[in-house]
This record gives C-alpha cells, structure tokens and sequence, in this order.
C-alpha cells in the first residue's frame, strides 16, 4: 500500500472495532469505539497498533482483501487469545 492509500486495503463491508486496553469477551459491540477505515489507514504501521482478521476461517481463506500486516485470530476463541496482546496497545478486530 502507497502512505497514505486505501485502495483494495480494506473490504466494503467491513466493521472495524477498536479496542483500547484488554479486549475483554464480555464488552458488547455499543461500548467498542468504532475506527473507519481512513482513520485505520493512517495508523498502519505504527508499533502501538494491532489489526486482527476475526473473520471465519473459510471466509478468511476465500477473501483476496485482507489487511497488510493483520493477525488472523479465530473470532470463536477469544478467551484463548485474547490475553497474549500487550494492555497498552491499542488492538483493531476487524470481519467482512
């Protein structure tokens, strides 16, 4: 991707949820601020930034869009993975 570009970065759909601090199972997706894509691109790269892919994993496999950079983690086991992602840093789940 060229600085300052999102062409073919992010899916159409997509719903981008930011989580500053722990990301924690039981917040419900009102209480998660919200993080267009423009606003993503910009932050790309920087070490304080995690993206995750929590899509399903066959619609993870099937997709030619996907994000530079982002962990792909299992949407259905968060409990296991949630914990291993440093409290200070600020963590994007994002899903198509």
């Amino acid at each position: 991707m060229k600085p300052g570009g999102t062409k073919g970065v992010f899916p159409g759909s997509a719903a981008w949820f930011v989580f500053l601090g722990f990301l924690a199972a039981s917040v419900s997706a009102q209480d998660v601020p919200r993080m267009s894509p423009g606003e993503l691109a910009a932050h790309l790269g920087k070490p304080d930034l995690i993206v995750l892919d929590v899509r399903a994993e066959a619609d993870w496999k099937a997709s030619d869009k996907k994000i530079q950079g982002a962990l792909r983690e299992d949407p259905r086991s968060v409990g296991k993975w949630a914990p291993k992602y440093p409290k200070e840093k600020t963590v994007v789940l994002y899903c198509a």
